[in-house]
């Protein structure tokens, strides 16, 4: 069971920006299979040679609540780049009550459920949200812990697109 102390909501509400637009000792993304809010398998490697924003939130955090608008319209705006956004719940609850909370929000890009595997090899997930940055050779450029304005993510975003 996954436990997020209150002080980690407190760390919500502001964001730390780390890593590089650079690829100059950027890490190999960890490769990940968990399953979709649907229960198919939704796998990093299903989506190789593209950019990737991976964002670890919770239906309870207000930050992410706030960031998932933000992270539809770079999905919307950059997907006839390749660029794909994957958010990973690190709720408790169980896929189907997820699902509802991001129908009610209206969110468009793929969805699924965080596991033990993958909080640990993208760890530590300290903070909520969390969104990784990964450019199109599978590396992890950019790590950002906390709410993200549209337009910083947008630029953010527009780093890991060039071929």
């Amino acid at each position: 069971m996954r436990s997020f102390p209150i002080a980690c909501v407190l760390m919500c509400l502001s964001a730390a920006v780390s890593g590089s637009p650079s690829t100059a000792g950027a890490e190999p993304a960890a490769p990940f299979s968990v399953r979709s809010l649907e229960g198919r398998a939704l796998r990093l490697s299903d989506f190789k040679g593209q950019p990737v924003v991976l964002d670890f939130w919770a239906t309870w955090c207000a930050p992410c609540r706030a960031s998932m608008p933000h992270l539809d319209r770079i999905q919307e705006q950059f997907q006839n780049q390749g660029l794909v956004v994957i958010g990973l719940s690190v709720d408790d609850g169980s896929a189907p009550s997820v699902r509802r909370y991001a129908e009610r929000l209206g969110v468009k890009f793929r969805l699924g459920m965080a596991d033990e595997a993958v909080l640990d090899d993208y760890g530590p997930i300290r903070s909520i949200p969390t969104t990784i940055f990964i450019n199109r050779r599978g590396q992890m450029v950019r790590r950002v812990v906390g709410y993200i304005d549209a337009e910083t993510m947008e630029s953010f975003a527009r780093e890991i697109l060039p071929r």
